[in-house]
């Protein structure tokens, strides 16, 4: 959603149209959503074939009321829900995947490949063979900027998102020495720390730390706003509301082979990121008091002039 509602700022003549929002129902949705007309719809989860079946009713129902000309989706499998039967209407349907898809479409990105109507985009030039269209990337308009001094870390953020069926233990278990009240950072600096928690679905038991599951989008990018350090998993909105914020963030990607996400594209876009210069890049067991201290040593600018979406007729 995040990613979405960046790009839909670029979007020719969106202002002209009315809009109508379609997301899953919590504390982030509804915060980001807030000022713009939105129907919370049923979740489709990752492989979730009844979840995109009892979609279809309400996709029928949303016609009906809105006449749609045009939608558009960044996907996953709310997609699916929404995209074939609105296509199948004669609406203008697009599809535009993930910037976490740095290596082919995404399972909702290929079933759409098969349903006439649909125009495809991708984000990276390398993927930018027919039916796919490239479109630019998020990410294009961000530079990290060194700063002269190095900046003491008196606020933190930790940022698991919005996932409600992957835990990520393994990187609550490697930050809370670092970042709790008495932990390595504060003993390093000889100051308090304040750090928000955000943990999503993982439980925090036995670790010393106030977390708390769900954080609306307007606070939390508030406080990534103040903070001084953001560390979060490598999930396309979480970096975008860091980057967005000016904040350098640290990266830690899932891995599928732990059971922490459905595939490896969390580690293909940590590399991408760091790559670019726009993050760094860290295992959970690998990131140290240097890493924090180094990566609050930055700021991200970006640029105020946003290059228009060229949607496919």
């Amino acid at each position: 959603m995040t990613q979405l509602v960046d790009l839909a700022r670029r979007l020719p003549g969106g202002g002209d149209e009315a809009e109508l929002w379609a997301s899953n129902d919590n504390a982030q949705s509804r915060s980001l959503l807030e000022s713009k007309n939105a129907v919370f719809v049923p979740e489709v989860g990752t492989g979730d074939v009844f979840g995109v079946i009892r979609s279809l009713p309400v996709a029928q129902r949303l016609q009906r009321e809105w006449k749609f000309s045009r939608v558009i989706s960044t996907g996953s499998g709310l997609a699916l829900g929404y995209l074939p039967y609105l296509a199948a209407c004669g609406v203008r349907a697009h599809y535009i995947e993930s910037a976490t898809r740095l290596t082919g479409p995404s399972v909702s990105g290929r079933v759409l490949r098969a349903v006439p109507g649909v125009r495809l985009y991708t984000q990276y030039e390398h993927l930018a063979r027919a039916p796919w269209h490239y479109i630019g990337c998020v990410f294009d308009r961000f530079v990290a900027v060194k700063r002269r001094e190095p900046t003491a870390v008196r606020r933190a953020v930790v940022v698991l998102g919005t996932m409600t069926d992957f835990r990520f233990r393994r990187m609550l278990d490697a930050l809370a020495p670092l970042l709790r009240p008495g932990g390595l950072l504060e003993q390093e600096q000889r100051m308090p720390l304040e750090t928000l928690w955000q943990t999503g679905c993982t439980p925090a038991d036995g670790l010393g730390i106030d977390t708390r599951p769900w954080v609306p989008s307007a606070e939390l990018d508030a406080a990534i706003a103040r903070a001084d350090l953001v560390v979060i998993h490598a999930g396309t909105g979480s970096a975008l509301s860091s980057l967005n914020a000016g904040r350098l963030p640290i990266l830690i990607p899932r891995e599928a082979a732990r059971q922490e996400i459905g595939d490896e594209h969390q580690q293909l876009l940590a590399r991408e990121l760091d790559r670019r210069g726009i993050a760094i890049r860290r295992e959970p067991e690998a990131v140290t008091v240097t890493d924090l201290l180094s990566a609050a040593t930055y700021d991200v600018d970006s640029d105020a002039v946003t290059t228009p979406l060229n949607l496919v007729p």
